[in-house]
C-alpha cells in the first residue's frame, strides 16, 4: 500500500466533491480515498500491485476534475503553498464587473438619466450579455456542461442553467417578438458579476484557513551556511544539503534541517513545532528539528535528516492529511450536497411548470405590469427578472432562474472541511497534531480519559528521593562507580545524584552484570567486593540485612537499591519517576469538563497508589502491575460505557493506544507521527491535553454552526426563490439578489470557521 497525493482542478461545491471521490472509489487498487474541498487535494490509499495512479489522473480528467501527483519528496508544504490561481480570477471578475456598469450605465440612458451615444437599446444589452456569456462565463458554462455529461451536475451547472435560461429566453423575445416575453439581457451580466465576485471573496477567505500551515511551512529557510571540509563556510540552498554534512547556525537562524549539534552549546526555541514555553538548552550530541530558532551562540551542526524525512515536513505531511480526512458529521453534507444539484434542477423544473400551467391563473394577482424600460416598436421592453411578469411563462421562466442560482450546495461543502482546515493548522502552531476530522470529533465527545503512569503522569526519568545509611556520600560513591557502565535507567538516578552533591567517581575492575539482579565488582587496587541491586539479591549472596533497614524498605514506596562491601550492606537508596510539575493542573482542568480519569499502570501497586492519591484518584480508578493484553481487556469494559481515550508514550502503549477510541501520545517527538495514536502532543506539557480537548470541542460546535447555516440557509432561500410567499405577500427573490445571497451563504460559513480559537 502506498500513499498518494493528488492536486485537484476544477472542484467548486460538494458535489465536485462527491463526484471525485466515488471516481476514485471506482479505480481498480483504491482502498480509501478523501477529498477536501479547501485544499483541492485528494489523499489515496492505493495497492502497489493493482493500482495505477496514470489511471486514476485519466479518469479524473475525463470527469472534468484535471488532477496531478503531488510528489511525497517534494518541498515541504508544496501543497499549501499552491497559489488558487487568483490573478486568472481576478482578470475574470474585473472583466464581469466591467459589463456590469456598462449594464447600468445602459439602463441609466435609456432611462433618460444620461446621454450616452451607442450605449443603451436591445442591441447593447444583447452584445453585453453575449460578451459576458463568451468571456468570463465560458468556464462556468463549459464546467457545467462536462459536469453534467459526466452524470455529476455541479454548481457550475446551476449558475449555467440559471445564466444561460436568461439569455436564451431574452435571445427568443428577440428573435421572435411574438412570444410577447420581456427581454432581460441584463441578467446573464448581473449574474456572472455576482457570482464570480462571491467566487473571488470565497477564495480569499478560503485561502486564509490554510495561513496556519503557511505560517509552518516558512519556518523552514530557503538557504544554509554548508561548513566544507576545508573549514570555508557557503551558502546553499536547504534542499541541496545531504546527511553526513555540517552547517553552522548563528544567533537567530532557523535550523534548516534535522541535525546533531556537534560543537557549541546554546539555547534554542522549540515552541514553534511543540508549544514548549521554555527554550531548550542544546548541547554537543542534542537533537535539533528543523524549524527550531538558535537564540544565543553559534552552533555547529551534522545533518541527520534532510527534505520530507524532516521533524517538520512530517509534521506539516500529517497536518495536510488530517485536513484531507472527513469527520463522521460531513457525512451527512457529503451525501446531500452529492445528490444537491439533481434536487435543485428537479425543483426549478417543478416551479417553472407550476406557475406556467397553474400559479399564474389561480393567483392573477402575481401578474403585474412590466417595470418601466424602453419601448420598442416591436412591443417589447426591456426589464430585469424579478422585477414584473406579464405571462405566465415569463413569471415561470424567472422564478425557475431564480431556484437555480439562489441554490448553494458550496456552503454544504465548505461546512465542515473549512473548520477541520483552521482547526488542525492552529492545533499544529500549538504541537497538537490531530490525524483528521474523525480524530477531532472523537475527542469533542471523549466520556472517560486513561492515563499510563510512567512518561505520561510522570517525566520517566527515576531520581534518588532518599539514602538510607551512616554515610550517605560513601555509598552513593561507590554505587556509581560501580554503575558508570551501566545504560539501566536506575543506574542513571544514582549517576545523576552522584554529579549533584560533587562526589568523584571511583576506577572500579571486574564489573559484573547480573540481569535482573544489579552489579557486582571491585575498587582499583581494594579486593573489597562492591555489590549493587536488589535486596533480596544481596541476601541470597550472605549479605544480612538488619531489622531498622528492613523497616525502613517495607514504608519504602519506589525502586529500592541496596549498597554493599563484601557481606557488609552500606545502605539503602530508594529511586522514584518523578510526577510531571503540570499534571495536577491538567488533571483537575479535565475534571472540570467532566471527563472521568483513571490509571492503568505495569508499575508496583505501592508506587500506583502513592500517585493516586496525591493526585486525586480514587482506588477505584487505579490499576497496577499490569500486562498490555490486561489493559486491552480493561478499555474493552470501559469502552461498553462510552467514548475512552487512552494517554501513553506512544511505543510501549502501542496496543492500548489503538484499542482505544481515541490513542492519545504525549511526550514522544515528532516520531510518532507513525505511530498507532489518532492525536499527538509535541513536547513534555500535559497541560496541553485539556487545552486540545477544548479545541476540538470547539471545533466540532462550529461544524454544527456551520452545517445549520447551510441547511437552513437553503430550506429557507429555495421555498422563497420558487414563489412561496408570492401569492400572500408579493416577495420575490430576483435572480441577481440570489446569486448575491448564494455567495454570502459560502463566505458565512469561512469566516465563521476563521472566527475559531485554540481557548
Amino acid at each position: 500500500m502506498q500513499t498518494v497525493v493528488l492536486d485537484v482542478e476544477g472542484m467548486k461545491c460538494g458535489g465536485c466533491v462527491r463526484a471525485v471521490e466515488r471516481t476514485l472509489q471506482e479505480q481498480p487498487g483504491v482502498q480509501r480515498a478523501d477529498v477536501n474541498l479547501v485544499s483541492r487535494a485528494a489523499w489515496l490509499d492505493l495497492d502497489e500491485t493493482t493500482g495505477d495512479v496514470a489511471a486514476v489522473l485519466t479518469a479524473l480528467a475525463d470527469r472534468g476534475f484535471p488532477a496531478r501527483e503531488r510528489l511525497l519528496n517534494e518541498a515541504i508544504g508544496s501543497g499549501a503553498a499552491t497559489h488558487p490561481g487568483w490573478w486568472k480570477q481576478w482578470r475574470q471578475l474585473m472583466v464581469a464587473l466591467l459589463l456590469l456598469l456598462l449594464s447600468v450605465l445602459g439602463h441609466l440612458s435609456e432611462a433618460g438619466l444620461l446621454t450616452l451615444p451607442v450605449i443603451g437599446g436591445l442591441p447593447f444589452h444583447a452584445t453585453l450579455a453575449t460578451v459576458a456569456l463568451l468571456g468570463p462565463g465560458r468556464p462556468i458554462l463549459t464546467g457545467g456542461v462536462a459536469a453534467a455529461r459526466a452524470g455529476a451536475p455541479s454548481m457550475d451547472t446551476l449558475v449555467g442553467l440559471g445564466v444561460g435560461s436568461a439569455y436564451l429566453a431574452s435571445l427568443a423575445a428577440l428573435i421572435w417578438p411574438q412570444v410577447g416575453w420581456p427581454c432581460f439581457f441584463n441578467e446573464p451580466v448581473m449574474l456572472l458579476g455576482f457570482v464570480l465576485l462571491g467566487r473571488f471573496l470565497e477564495e480569499r477567505a478560503r485561502f486564509r484557513t490554510g495561513q496556519a500551515l503557511q505560517q509552518l511551512v516558512q519556518l523552514q529557510p530557503d538557504t544554509a551556511r554548508l561548513v566544507l571540509p576545508d573549514g570555508e563556510i557557503r551558502d546553499v540552498r536547504v534542499g541541496a544539503l545531504r546527511p553526513g554534512e555540517r552547517v553552522q547556525l548563528l544567533p537567530g537562524d532557523r535550523v534548516p534541517v534535522d541535525g546533531q549539534v556537534v560543537e557549541g552549546r546554546s539555547a534554542v526555541d522549540v515552541s514553534s513545532l511543540t508549544g514548549e514555553p521554555l527554550p531548550f538548552q542544546a548541547e554537543p550530541g542534542a537533537e535539533l528539528s528543523s524549524g527550531s530558532l538558535n537564540l544565543e551562540a553559534p552552533l555547529l551542526l551534522e545533518v541527520t535528516r534532510v527534505g520530507a524525512e524532516t521533524a517538520l515536513a512530517r509534521i506539516i505531511r500529517l497536518v495536510e492529511q488530517a485536513q484531507a480526512r472527513r469527520a463522521p458529521i460531513q457525512g451527512l453534507a457529503d451525501r446531500v450536497a452529492g445528490r444537491f444539484c439533481y434536487g435543485v434542477i428537479a425543483i426549478a423544473v417543478s416551479t417553472f411548470l407550476f406557475w406556467w400551467l397553474f400559479g399564474a391563473d389561480h393567483w392573477p394577482q402575481v401578474l403585474q405590469a412590466s417595470a418601466p424600460g424602453m419601448p420598442h416598436s416591436t412591443g417589447m421592453h426591456h426589464t430585469g427578472l424579478g422585477s414584473g411578469a406579464t405571462t405566465p411563462v415569463g413569471l415561470a421562466l424567472q422564478l425557475a432562474i431564480a431556484v437555480l442560482v439562489v441554490a448553494c450546495p458550496c456552503a454544504l461543502g465548505l461546512a465542515t472541511p473549512t473548520v477541520i482546515t483552521v482547526a488542525t493548522g492552529l492545533a499544529a502552531r500549538k504541537g497538537w497534531l490531530f490525524r483528521g476530522g474523525d480524530v477531532l470529533e472523537t475527542a469533542a465527545s471523549l466520556d472517560r480519559v486513561v492515563f499510563d503512569k510512567t512518561g505520561t503522569l510522570t517525566i520517566g526519568r527515576p531520581l534518588v528521593t532518599e539514602v538510607f545509611a551512616d554515610s550517605p556520600e560513601r555509598l552513593l560513591q561507590l554505587a556509581a562507580s560501580l554503575e558508570q557502565s551501566s545504560r539501566h535507567p536506575l543506574a542513571h538516578a544514582l549517576m545523576q545524584e552522584a554529579q549533584r552533591r560533587n562526589l568523584p567517581l571511583l576506577p572500579t575492575a571486574d564489573v559484573r552484570t547480573l540481569s535482573g539482579q544489579g552489579l557486582e565488582g571491585e575498587l582499583d587496587g581494594s579486593n573489597e567486593l562492591i555489590r549493587v541491586g536488589q535486596p533480596d539479591w544481596l541476601c541470597q549472596t550472605g549479605v544480612v540485612i538488619p531489622e531498622m533497614a528492613r523497616s525502613w524498605l517495607a514504608a519504602a514506596s519506589g525502586s529500592v537499591v541496596a549498597v554493599a562491601c563484601d557481606n557488609q550492606l552500606l545502605g539503602l537508596v530508594q529511586i522514584e519517576d518523578q510526577m510531571r510539575p503540570d499534571v495536577g493542573a491538567a488533571l483537575q482542568r479535565m475534571r472540570s469538563q467532566k471527563l472521568k480519569l483513571a490509571v492503568f499502570s505495569g508499575d508496583r501497586e505501592a508506587s500506583v497508589r502513592r500517585l493516586g492519591q496525591q493526585l486525586g484518584f480514587t482506588p477505584e480508578d487505579l490499576a497496577w502491575q499490569m500486562l498490555p493484553e490486561q489493559k486491552l481487556e480493561r478499555l474493552e469494559q470501559l469502552r461498553r460505557h462510552g467514548r475512552v481515550a487512552m494517554v501513553g508514550d506512544g511505543i510501549n502503549d502501542a496496543p492500548a493506544l489503538a484499542a482505544a477510541d481515541l490513542g492519545i501520545a504525549i511526550g514522544t517527538g515528532t516520531q510518532i507521527a507513525q505511530d498507532t495514536a489518532g492525536m499527538v502532543l509535541l513536547g513534555d506539557r500535559l497541560d496541553n491535553l485539556p487545552e486540545a480537548l477544548t479545541l476540538a470541542r470547539r471545533t466540532l460546535a462550529k461544524v454544527r454552526q456551520n452545517l445549520f447555516w447551510a441547511f437552513g440557509y437553503n430550506l429557507i432561500a429555495l421555498p422563497v426563490a420558487a414563489g412561496l410567499l408570492l401569492p400572500g405577500f408579493g416577495l420575490l427573490l430576483s435572480p441577481p439578489l440570489a446569486a448575491l445571497l448564494m455567495a454570502l451563504s459560502s463566505i458565512t460559513v469561512v469566516m465563521n470557521a476563521l472566527a475559531l480559537r485554540p481557548a
